[in-house]
This record gives C-alpha cells, sequence and structure tokens, in this order.
C-alpha cells in the first residue's frame, strides 16, 4: 500500500542523495590517489570531479524537508535516482578529460560501469591513464553490491527512514529475507562478505605475475561481476592456469546468493547445502563446461588438458555469472558455445549476488511450475505446490517469476526492435539488448566479431543506458516509474 500523502517527499530524497554523493565522493580519492602516485595529469580531473560531488552533497544534505518519512514511492524513485545521479557526477573526470567524450559517450560509460554491465566506449584502454582505469573498476565494485545497499550500511538513520523499502527497490531476488532484525545490520553484513572476497581476490592476484594495480583493478571487477578489464588485450595478457583458477572461482562466488555466504561464514552452512538454486548453478556450471569443451575439441582447438577443463570452465562461469571476461580464441568454440552462451546470459546466476540475467531462482520455480502442470493435465484434481529449499511456495511468488521472465523478454524484444530500426542488423540488436538488461558486457558479437558500441547512435546509447539500469534494478523499479499508478495516490 502506498502512503496516504498525495505527494512525494522530493526534499527528503534530496537529502539523503546529498548524504549519497558525500560517499562517492569519498571513492573518488581512490583514483585522485592513483593519480598522484603515477603523476597523471588526470589529478586534475578527478579533484573537479570530486570538488562538484562534494559541493552538490552539501548543499543537497543541507535541505530541511518537513518530513522524513519515506514510503514505497520514494524508496522506488530514489532507488532510480541515486543510480543516474552517481553516472552523472561520476562522468565528470570524463568530461573534463582529454578523451573527448560527449555528453552521452560519458554518461553510457559511467553507467555501464555501476550496473556492471562492462560495455564500453572507450576505442583503446592501454592509452588510458591509470585512474581512469582504477575508477571505471571502483564504479564497478560500488555497483556490485548495490549503492542503495552500501549507504544503508553507513548511514544507519535510514533504518527508521524506509530503510526496508529501499532494501526491497535495489536487492535482487524473488524474495527477500532479513539476516539482522535491523536492515542496517543485515547490509553490513552483506558488505562484509563483499569486502572480504575483494581482499581475498586482490592477494591472491598480487601473488602471479600481475602486479598489485592490475591485482586490484581486476579484484575490484571481478567479485562485482562487472569484467573492466585494464588492458585491450584483457585476459589474453596472461596466460596462467592460476590466474584463470582464481578469476574462476571468484566469479563463481560472486553468481552465489551473499546471504547464503553470510551464513556459511557464521557457521551456518545448512542454508547453503539445502538451497535448490545453488545446486541448480553448480549443474549448470558443469553442463555448460562440458558442452563447451566437447565443442571445442570437436573444432580442433584442443591441445592440453587445460584447454578442455579451466578454460571452457573459465568461459561458462564468466558468461554465466555476467562478468563478461572472454577467452580470446572463444569465437572459434562452434556454434553449439555461441548457442550456449546466449542461454547463460539470459539465465545468469543466483539471485541475491552481484551477477545479472534473469536469475536461476525464477526458472527454477517455472520449470517446476510446468512440471506441475502437466501432471495437472493428467490428474486434475491433484493439489500441487511449487518446493523450493524443501518448501512449499507461494502462487503469489510462482506469478511473480512466471511475470518477470515474460517483461524480461518484452524488455529485450522492445530494445532489440528500436535497434533494427536504427539500421542494425536483427543479431547483433537483439544480442546487444540481452547484453545490456543481463548485464553481461561481453562487447563481442555472436561471430566473434568486436562490437563498436562508440558507433552506436546517441538514441541508441541511451536506449542501452537505459535497459542497463532496467536489468541492474530488477525490471521494476526502473518500470513502474513509465506507469501512471506510480504517480497517482
Amino acid at each position: 500500500m502506498f502512503s496516504g500523502r498525495r505527494y512525494i517527499n522530493i526534499i527528503m530524497l534530496l537529502r539523503v542523495i546529498g548524504w549519497l554523493l558525500l560517499i562517492e565522493a569519498g571513492f573518488m580519492l581512490v583514483p585522485l590517489i592513483t593519480s598522484i602516485i603515477y603523476h597523471e595529469s588526470s589529478c586534475l580531473h578527478f579533484l573537479i570531479g570530486l570538488g562538484a560531488t562534494l559541493l552538490s552533497g552539501l548543499i543537497m544534505m543541507s535541505l530541511k524537508p518537513k518530513s522524513r518519512e519515506m514510503g514505497k514511492r520514494e524508496a522506488i524513485l530514489l532507488t532510480s535516482m541515486v543510480w543516474i545521479v552517481f553516472s552523472l557526477f561520476g562522468m565528470i573526470p570524463f568530461l573534463t578529460s582529454h578523451i573527448h567524450f560527449s555528453f552521452t559517450d560519458a554518461f553510457f560509460e559511467t553507467i555501464s560501469g555501476f550496473t556492471t554491465t562492462g560495455l564500453s566506449v572507450l576505442p583503446s584502454i592501454d592509452n588510458l591513464p591509470k585512474s581512469f582505469v582504477i575508477w571505471r573498476c571502483v564504479m564497478q565494485w560500488i555497483g556490485g553490491m548495490g549503492i542503495i545497499l552500501f549507504t544503508l550500511a553507513v548511514l544507519p538513520m535510514l533504518n527508521y527512514q524506509g530503510g526496508m523499502q529501499l532494501f526491497n527497490a535495489e536487492v535482487s531476488g524473488i524474495t527477500h529475507s532479513k539476516l539482522r532484525p535491523r536492515v542496517s545490520s543485515t547490509a553490513k553484513g552483506l558488505w562484509a562478505v563483499y569486502f572480504c572476497l575483494t581482499a581475498a581476490i586482490i592477494v591472491l592476484l598480487s601473488l602471479s605475475e600481475m602486479d598489485i594495480f592490475d591485482a586490484i583493478c581486476y579484484g575490484l571487477s571481478t567479485v562485482s561481476t562487472g569484467g573492466f578489464a585494464t588492458s585491450d588485450a584483457g585476459m589474453g595478457a596472461w596466460d596462467s592456469v592460476y590466474i584463470k583458477t582464481v578469476f574462476s572461482v571468484f566469479m563463481f562466488l560472486g553468481g552465489v546468493n551473499f546471504a547464503l555466504m553470510f551464513q556459511a561464514g557464521t557457521g551456518n552452512f545448512k542454508p547453503l547445502r539445502h538451497n535448490t538454486a545453488f545446486r541448480w548453478y553448480i549443474w549448470m556450471t558443469l553442463i555448460a563446461t562440458a558442452v563447451m569443451a566437447i565443442s571445442l575439441s570437436l573444432q580442433g582447438l584442443a591441445e592440453n588438458v587445460e584447454d578442455v577443463t579451466i578454460d571452457p570452465l573459465f568461459q561458462a562461469i564468466s558468461v554465466m555469472s555476467s562478468t563478461g571476461l572472454t577467452e580470446p580464441d572463444f569465437a572459434r568454440w562452434g556454434s553449439p558455445a555461441a548457442c550456449l552462451l546466449v542461454i547463460m546470459m539470459f539465465v545468469g546466476a543466483c539471485a541475491g549476488s552481484t551477477c545479472g540475467g534473469a536469475k536461476i531462482d525464477r526458472f527454477m520455480v517455472c520449470l517446476k511450475n510446468i512440471k506441475n502442470e502437466f501432471f495437472r493435465i493428467m490428474h486434475p484434481n491433484a493439489v500441487l505446490t511449487v518446493r523450493v529449499n524443501g518448501k512449499g511456495t507461494s502462487s503469489d511468488i510462482v506469478e511473480k517469476a512466471i511475470m518477470f521472465l515474460i517483461v524480461y523478454v518484452m524488455v529485450i524484444g522492445l530494445a532489440g526492435t528500436i535497434f533494427v530500426c536504427m539500421g542494425m542488423n536483427m543479431m547483433d540488436a537483439y544480442f546487444s539488448a540481452l547484453e545490456a538488461i543481463s548485464n553481461t558486457g561481453i562487447s563481442v558479437s555472436l561471430d566473434g566479431i568486436p562490437t563498436d558500441y562508440s558507433a552506436f547512435p546517441t538514441l541508441g546509447k541511451w536506449v542501452l543506458s537505459l535497459v542497463m539500469l532496467t536489468g541492474r534494478l530488477e525490471l521494476y523499479t526502473v518500470l513502474l516509474l513509465f506507469t501512471p499508478t506510480f504517480w497517482t495516490r
């Protein structure tokens, strides 16, 4: 139910955004310090960005709303606004730099980072200052667990001002459960897991031939399942089984429900062992790896054990977790691998993780419901329920899962049709829409040709930006803003 108020508490929303901008300004210190360490002229660009963000945040934070109440409408509107505002301020260093970004390109690059999609309009990364390279990865790390969720962790006052509404509006999943009585405590627990995973992968990567800068950047973009690279070569820069293994482990963990990992970290492994979606995730990963290994062998590309073990496992996890890192020769793996790539992008990994896609949980519920419907055809009087994690699932959750998948396909269809009308061939048009909504920016077409997003028309980039945000916020948080129902009492 909506609040009884006829108006939306805009002043309170701006005040909260002010607090959020102070946090974003704090994160801008990372590229600023990097530019100082490496003696880069980009120091000035990040000073401008930090100053503008800090000043705007202080002004908004000083606003005095008549009421601090925040209901469902405020939570939904704030969640969408925050990602847009963060992108607008996060792109300032790009706009003021020598890279010569247009406003559209700068916004596209930053929202692609914050939504952990990983699509880019940059022609090359090799000549990019290290401060910009790490800022792209920091943006993905912030967006991986969620901007609002971070705010709930560091600003406990929101626990009393629509905190649960904000939590539900941003955290992915077909259901939401709190780990602690207070939403802020739940947010802190999830971010603790996220931070520990990030620290662990950075340490492990730094023990390889990677330098510390690359280890930090890839650590940030891997745990967030974002996939921004530090060079044009991407994974081709390292031909190391150790590095691929580390990437595979942490990309896989990025696709696991973080609430389950938090519970396992406290010694309670029972929810993880009995979680149906987690078991499906493991089996889907193994099956995808086997199919890719067979496809690779049939193409005559298997020269050693690594080619049919580590490489297909890495690729399967990368796509399913929506990280989007690709093997240099993936385009040669054959049609079965390409078809599987589309399926994995669409499905994604587990709800409650940092990955994109429609989520295994929803497909699991829908497939179990289809099984029940087939049984009812032969046994009309049977009373059946969809069982998940050993428990019955309400018809409301089943309906929501089905409706989500329908709307998900409709968004892909609409965006793809718009791209076709802009002159793109049909395959690339719908594949780009799938990349955007699943937040999986592999940046190559199905035939292996790199996608030049800088050549997209301006309208196409804005459509892609909207689709990326829609996919990251699980459709309804964004799409509700386009309905009359949202704006009426």
